[in-house]
C-alpha cells in the first residue's frame, strides 16, 4: 500500500510518517502551503517557510520522498471565504473543521491519489475502525488531553475509507518519546496554534481585509432584565417540562435572546461652572451603554478578551451580537444568565451522520454525549429529531453556545457519530 503523509513540520505528523515507514508501507510525504497573506498574522507563529524546512528535514531523516503542493487557491475559496461570510452574518465558524473536510481529505487527498497514493495519513489524535461491511467508525484518541476527533466531525465514509491516523492509540508523551529516540528534527517543536494553516492572528485585523470597521455601542445587561423578560421566563417554563415539548416549543427554547427590547432614553443636563449643556442616557435598570466597539461582526459569543472594558470586579463576556444594529451585548461574570443556554438547534440540511446507518428519523430520541467546542468536556444530552431540525437538550445549561460552531455527539464507547452547525 502506498501512503501519502500530510507532513506539516510538527512532531505529530512526523511520528505518523515514521511509524508507517517502520511498518513497511511505501510512504511519501507532502507538505501543503495553504496561505500566503500575512495580514493580521502575528509574526513568528506558524511561519510556513520554517514549517516546510522542518518537514523536509524530517522526511530526509526518515528516508521518504518529500513533495510540496500549493493549495492556497482552494483554501481561500473553500475555507477563508466561508470564514469571512460567516463572520459577516454574526456567526463564528470553525475553519479547522472546514480545512479537514474541504482541503486535507478532499483537495489534498485528490493530489495524493494523482501521485499514486492509496491513502492519506495525518497526525490527528483519533482512531479509526473498519467494520466487516467496510463501514468506517471514528473514535476519540486514547489521550484525553489531545483527542482531535472533533476536527474530523464532518468527514464522510468515502473520505474515512482513505484516511489513516497512526498516532491515535498513543499519548502525546509517547509521541514525543518516539520522536526523541529517532532524533527527528521536530521532536521538541511546540504545537502550532491559531487558524489552520494561517497561524495565530489578530482576528479583527485579519477580518478587516474584507469586513468594514464601523463603530457601535457596547451594552452591559444586568440581572433585572432576565426577571422582566417574557422570553426568558417562557424558556425557563419550557425547561421545566422536560422532554414533553412540541416542535414549536423546541424551536422557541433553542432561539437565543436577542435583547432587541432594550432601548435607551436620553436627557439633557448642565455640567461644570459654565453650565455646558450635555446629553446622557437616563438610568435604565436593565442595561447600560458602557463603551464603543469597531464592528459587531468582529466579536463572538463568550469572548472576554479584546473588549477594552474596565471597572468590573469580574471578567466581562460577550452575550450576543446584533449585526443589523451593530451592537454588542455583554455581561459580568462567567455565570451571567445571558451566557447560559440548555437547548440548541441544527437545521435539517446541516446535520451530518458519519455512519448514515445511525441517522435518526423524525420523532426519534437518543441519549448521547455532546461537545460544542474543541476541548470542552463531553456533556450529557438528549437528541430530539424533528421535521424542522435536530434539537440538543443538555442536562446542564451550557456556557456560550455559539452560532456557526459545530456540535458533535459521541456514543458511550467513544465513537463520534455525527455533527452539525449550530
Amino acid at each position: 500500500m502506498k501512503i501519502c503523509v500530510g507532513l506539516s513540520g510538527g512532531v505529530d505528523s512526523s511520528v505518523a510518517a515514521l511509524l508507517l515507514k517502520r511498518q513497511g508501507y511505501d510512504v511519501f510525504a507532502m507538505f501543503m502551503q495553504n496561505w500566503h497573506d500575512t495580514e493580521g498574522t502575528l509574526h513568528g507563529d506558524c511561519e510556513w517557510e520554517e514549517e516546510r524546512f522542518v518537514a523536509e528535514m524530517v522526511a530526509r531523516k526518515i528516508g521518504i520522498p518529500f513533495y510540496f503542493i500549493d493549495l492556497s487557491r482552494e483554501y481561500r475559496q473553500r475555507v477563508v471565504d466561508y470564514m469571512f461570510d460567516e463572520y459577516a452574518k454574526g456567526r463564528t465558524p470553525n475553519p479547522d473543521v472546514l480545512c479537514n473536510r474541504e482541503i486535507k481529505f478532499d483537495a489534498f487527498l485528490a493530489a495524493a491519489e494523482r501521485m499514486g497514493a492509496d491513502c492519506v495519513a495525518t497526525g490527528h489524535y483519533c482512531r479509526k475502525e473498519t467494520l466487516p461491511d467496510g463501514t468506517c467508525r471514528i473514535l476519540e484518541g486514547i489521550d484525553p488531553n489531545k483527542d482531535q476527533s472533533y476536527f474530523l466531525c464532518q468527514l464522510d465514509q468515502t473520505q474515512l475509507s482513505k484516511a489513516l491516523f497512526p498516532i491515535g492509540d498513543l499519548c502525546k508523551s509517547e509521541v514525543r518519546r518516539i520522536a526523541r529516540e529517532a532524533d527527528l528534527p521536530s521532536a521538541e517543536k511546540k504545537d502550532s496554534q491559531g487558524i489552520c494553516f494561517v497561524g495565530k492572528v489578530d482576528l479583527p485585523v485579519f477580518l478587516q481585509q474584507q469586513l468594514r470597521s464601523v463603530e457601535g455601542d457596547v451594552v452591559e445587561v444586568f440581572a433585572p432584565y432576565y426577571a422582566d423578560s417574557a422570553k426568558y421566563r417562557r424558556d425557563q417554563a419550557l425547561l421545566a417540562k422536560g422532554l414533553a415539548l412540541s416542535d414549536e416549543e423546541l424551536l422557541e427554547l433553542s432561539t437565543p435572546l436577542d435583547y432587541a427590547d432594550i432601548h435607551f432614553e436620553t436627557e439633557t443636563y448642565r455640567s461644570g461652572k459654565h453650565h455646558v449643556k450635555k446629553t446622557r442616557d437616563k438610568a435604565n435598570p436593565w442595561a447600560k451603554r458602557i463603551g464603543r466597539h469597531e464592528g459587531a461582526q468582529f466579536y463572538t459569543i463568550g469572548q472576554r478578551k479584546g473588549l477594552g472594558i474596565g471597572g468590573h470586579a469580574n471578567p466581562v463576556f460577550v452575550l450576543a451580537t446584533d449585526i443589523a444594529r451593530n451592537i454588542i451585548y455583554v455581561g459580568e461574570g462567567e455565570n451571567h444568565p445571558g451566557l447560559l443556554r440548555s437547548c440548541l438547534r441544527i437545521a435539517p440540511d446541516e446535520i451530518h451522520w458519519i455512519r448514515p446507518s445511525e441517522a435518526m428519523q423524525p420523532g426519534g430520541q437518543r441519549r448521547y454525549r455532546v461537545r460544542i467546542r474543541y476541548r470542552q468536556p463531553l456533556q450529557d444530552a438528549t437528541l430530539l429529531m424533528r421535521d424542522n431540525g435536530l434539537y440538543i437538550l443538555f442536562d446542564q445549561p451550557q456556557r456560550s453556545i455559539t452560532p456557526g460552531q459545530f456540535a458533535v455527539w459521541y456514543a458511550p464507547d467513544g465513537e463520534m457519530l455525527g455533527s452539525g452547525v449550530i
